[in-house]
C-alpha cells in the first residue's frame, strides 16, 4: 500500500463510495494500491467478470470523489474484469457467455495504424515516429500515442517536457511536436519511476489516454505499440477500430521469429497487417560508402512474401538517425532530404499504397 499522503487522502475519500453488496470501495478487495504521480493519479477496480455494469455508477463515483483531493491532477479509474464468476463451472450454474468485444472508432480520427514488434530493441519506437513524421511532411494530420506504459519513448524521442495541460471537460491537450501531436504516459512520471501495473490497468489506462485525449481531426495516429504479444496489445485490439497494424524487424532470424508472432496475433484478433518494415536493414560505412549487411539482408522482406502482407521497405542502420533520437529531434526532421529520412519517406508512400483512403 502506497504511503504517500495523497494515496491516503483518496483512500479515505473512497470510504464515500458504496459498492454492490454492501461496504464501500475503500475496503473493497478488489480495489488497486493507488498510483500518484506528478500529474495524475491512478486506480484499479477489479470485478468479477460480468458485473462490470454492475460497478459502472462505483467508477464514476469514485472518479468524482477522488478529483476533490487529487490536487488538480489527471484521475484514471480503471474498472477491470479479470476472474471468473463465483458459481462459473459448477454443477447447476448457467453458462457464462464472454461479453462481447467490439471495436470502436475514435471520434475525430480517420484511421488508426498500431506499429508492433514481436521482441524489443529493433527500433520500433524511432520507426513510429519517422513514420508518423514522413505521413506529415505528405500533407496529413498525425498523431501519435506512445502505448508502451513501462518503458515510455516517445518523448525523448520527440524532445518532449513539461506536463500535459488540461480542458474544462478534463481532457488531455495533447503535446505538439514537428507538427505532430502526442501523448505519451513518460512526462506524467518521475524519470526513475517504474510503472508498476498489471495487464488490466494498463490496459485500461491507455484507453483513457486514447479516448480522453483530444486529438481534434486527425487523417491517421500512429499507435506505438510497446514489444511483444501480451495483454495492451490484445486489448487495443479489441477496442479499438483500428485500420491495421504495420511490423517492424531486423533481418535477423530471431527478430523474425517474434515478428511472424506478431503477425499472426494481429490476423487473429482480425487486425489487418498493412506490411512488414524492415528496420537496421544494412550499414553504409560513412568513409567509405561500402554498404554491410550486419545482420543479413532481406529476411523481413521474404517472411513478408510468406506471410502474404506487403513489404514497406528497409531502412539502414546509421549513426545519424540514433544521435538524432538522442537529440529529441529525429532524423526525417533534422535532414528530411537525406537519405535516412527518404527511406522513411519510401515507407510511408508504401503504407499510403497500402490504405489508399490515406492520400490527400
Amino acid at each position: 500500500m502506497s504511503d504517500n499522503p495523497i494515496a491516503a487522502t483518496a483512500r479515505e475519500a473512497l470510504k464515500s463510495v458504496n459498492v454492490p453488496g454492501g461496504g464501500n470501495l475503500a475496503d473493497y478487495p478488489g480495489l488497486s494500491d493507488i498510483i500518484v504521480t506528478p500529474s495524475a493519479l491512478a486506480l484499479a477496480i477489479s470485478v468479477e467478470a460480468g458485473m462490470e455494469g454492475a460497478f459502472g455508477p462505483v467508477r464514476a463515483a469514485a472518479t468524482e470523489a477522488v478529483e476533490k483531493v487529487a490536487e488538480g491532477r489527471k484521475v484514471l479509474v480503471s474498472l477491470t474484469a479479470d476472474s471468473a464468476p463465483a458459481g462459473a463451472g459448477q454443477p447447476g450454474a448457467a453458462p457464462q457467455q464472454p461479453a462481447p468485444n467490439t471495436p470502436q472508432p475514435v471520434k475525430g480520427i480517420r484511421h488508426i495504424i498500431a506499429v508492433a514488434s514481436g521482441k524489443g530493441g529493433v527500433g520500433k519506437s524511432t520507426c513510429s515516429v519517422n513514420l508518423a513524421l514522413a505521413l506529415k511532411n505528405k500533407g496529413l494530420k498525425v498523431g501519435i500515442l506512445d502505448a508502451d506504459l513501462y518503458g515510455p519513448s516517445i518523448p525523448k524521442l520527440l524532445g518532449i517536457e513539461g506536463k500535459p495541460a488540461f480542458r474544462d471537460e478534463k481532457l488531455f491537450l495533447p503535446f505538439e511536436a514537428f507538427g505532430l501531436k502526442a501523448m505519451s504516459i513518460g512526462p506524467m512520471v518521475e524519470a526513475d519511476q517504474a510503472v508498476v501495473w498489471r495487464g488490466p490497468m494498463a490496459s485500461s489506462a491507455l484507453r483513457q489516454l486514447l479516448r480522453e485525449t483530444e486529438w481534434g481531426e486527425l487523417d491517421v495516429l500512429i499507435i506505438d505499440l510497446p514489444p511483444g504479444t501480451g495483454d495492451i496489445q490484445i486489448s487495443l485490439g479489441q477496442s479499438v477500430a483500428a485500420t491495421g497494424a504495420v511490423i517492424v524487424s531486423t533481418p535477423q532470424d530471431l527478430a523474425l521469429i517474434d515478428a511472424r508472432r506478431a503477425v499472426n496475433m494481429f490476423k487473429r484478433m482480425k487486425v489487418p497487417v498493412l506490411g512488414l518494415i524492415e528496420n537496421m536493414s544494412y550499414f553504409v560505412a560513412p568513409d567509405t560508402g561500402e554498404r554491410y549487411d550486419i545482420f543479413g539482408h532481406g529476411g523481413a522482406q521474404d517472411e513478408a512474401g510468406k506471410q502474404d502482407i506487403p513489404f514497406l521497405g528497409e531502412v539502414p542502420l546509421h549513426m545519424a538517425i540514433r544521435e538524432q533520437s538522442d537529440r529529441g529531434k529525429p532524423v526525417t526532421q533534422a535532414d528530411p532530404e537525406g537519405a535516412e529520412a527518404q527511406a522513411f519517406a519510401k515507407v510511408a508512400s508504401a503504407l499510403i499504397e497500402a490504405v489508399p483512403d490515406l492520400k490527400v
